[in-house]
């Protein structure tokens, strides 16, 4: 694969605890839109990849098949980020969804397990290790994600340490260029102290919020949407999805079911600029190739993909139905089309989790109603943050004024009819 079509990447140090919208704009605006602007000049003749990695010790739990983590504190932050992200995008004229074309980034975040406080043996030998979570720690992260383009790293002493322990852990993966390690500045709240953020250490004692709620996950996790034009709120859905699941241990010869209900075509006839509306098809294809970039894990990176970098090379594709497989079988992915509000959340019973966001929220309670009528157990309905730049300094919510039509899938439609025009 030629250098410019790999993914590059972006090592965040851990954010500023606890975070706000302010604070991750204080810390990440800088290292994200020096990283993306360099991207954008990059002139690829295709759109560049970005995969963000966050490192955070995000899990808790001494062993290995009892990992859990605080959902809603982990999609808090990836709202957070992919916020900033699509801000920064609408500021630089830089399209966001995926296969965006030239002058476009498709960016992923993904949350990395890592403490960096606790010290890495000098004679680990880094391999894949999974958890009953999807997050992977850094050792995984850098056996299974590579080769790159670029990678950036944030210039203040935290993410140069970060930086280091990933090249170390990332050695013999790939042959770096000195013009492929790209420094880029840190934010306020990466540079300083935390004495110098918030005060005196005793302030910062009687500050310390008390330990977020762990999740736990779950063996069938469902949702449902349009995925038109997979964009950052897409992104931010699926792996708050993701985050749910409870993976089985690799030899335990059972699987986490991971379902998605798109909505069929025949729905769609009557969106605006329906004409430009993807075919199901596509738009499942998509999700998985998204998903792919959290799930697949090989130590051969991207070379067991199939071109587009992560995703699996094995798709089972019926009509109205994909599926994918990844990490030994143990997480299964089910794309089906959908013609009614409802999908397989009331015709499966093993359903156990529901995931919804502020616009899909009165449909997670008419999918509990009618499950109850039918003598089932009510799901479990988690609800995602909305990408909202209104927490933000004023600066950047004046400058991307109706930052939530930016973002739909309606207005990609829209902006790719005016340009077709233009041709």
């Amino acid at each position: 694969m030629q250098r410019d079509k790999l993914p590059s990447l972006l090592l965040l140090p851990s954010p500023p605890q606890p975070f706000s919208q302010h604070l991750l704009n204080a810390a990440y605006r800088a290292p994200l839109t020096a990283t993306l602007a360099k991207l954008k000049a990059s002139k690829s003749q295709a759109e560049s990849k970005l995969v963000i990695a966050v490192a955070l010790p995000v899990l808790q739990g001494q062993f290995i098949r009892s990992k859990t983590l605080s959902w809603a504190e982990s999609q808090s932050l990836l709202a957070g980020i992919y916020t900033l992200v699509s801000v920064i995008c609408a500021q630089l004229s830089i399209p966001t969804e995926l296969d965006g074309g030239p002058g476009s980034v498709d960016a992923t975040v993904i949350l990395v397990d890592h403490d960096r406080d606790k010290r890495i043996p000098p004679d680990l030998k880094p391999a894949i290790e999974t958890n009953s979570t999807v997050v992977v720690d850094l050792a995984t992260f850098a056996t299974a994600y590579h080769p790159w383009n670029y990678i950036f790293h944030v210039r203040c002493e935290r993410g140069l340490q970060l930086n280091q322990t990933y090249l170390k852990l990332a050695e013999g993966k790939q042959t770096l260029l000195q013009e492929q390690l790209v420094p880029v500045e840190g934010g306020l709240t990466l540079n300083n102290t935390p004495k110098e953020i918030g005060g005196s250490a005793s302030e910062q004692q009687q500050q310390q919020p008390s330990p977020p709620q762990q999740t736990a996950g779950y063996p069938v996790v469902c949702l449902g949407g349009t995925f038109d034009y997979l964009h950052p709120g897409h992104k931010l859905l699926l792996t708050a999805g993701a985050l749910l699941l409870r993976v089985p241990h690799k030899d335990s010869k059972q699987s986490c079911l991971y379902i998605i209900g798109i909505t069929g075509d025949e729905l769609l006839k009557n969106k605006k600029y329906a004409e430009l509306v993807q075919s199901w098809e596509v738009r499942a294809l998509n999700v998985i190739t998204f998903l792919s970039r959290l799930l697949h894990l090989s130590e051969q990176g991207w070379k067991t993909s199939t071109g587009n970098a992560a995703t699996p090379a094995q798709i089972d594709k019926k009509d109205g139905d994909f599926r994918a497989s990844f990490r030994n079988n143990t997480i299964q992915v089910q794309c089906v089309r959908i013609q009614d509000p409802f999908g397989p959340t009331v015709t499966r019973e093993d359903i156990q989790a529901l995931v919804v966001s502020g616009e899909t929220r009165s449909g997670g309670k008419a999918v509990n109603d009618r499950r109850i009528e039918q003598g089932w157990k009510a799901l479990d309905v988690f609800e995602v943050d909305v990408l909202n730049a209104d927490e933000m300094a004023d600066e950047v919510v004046t400058k991307t004024e109706n930052f939530a039509a930016k973002i739909s899938s309606s207005a990609i439609r829209q902006q790719r009819h005016a340009r077709a025009k233009l041709v």
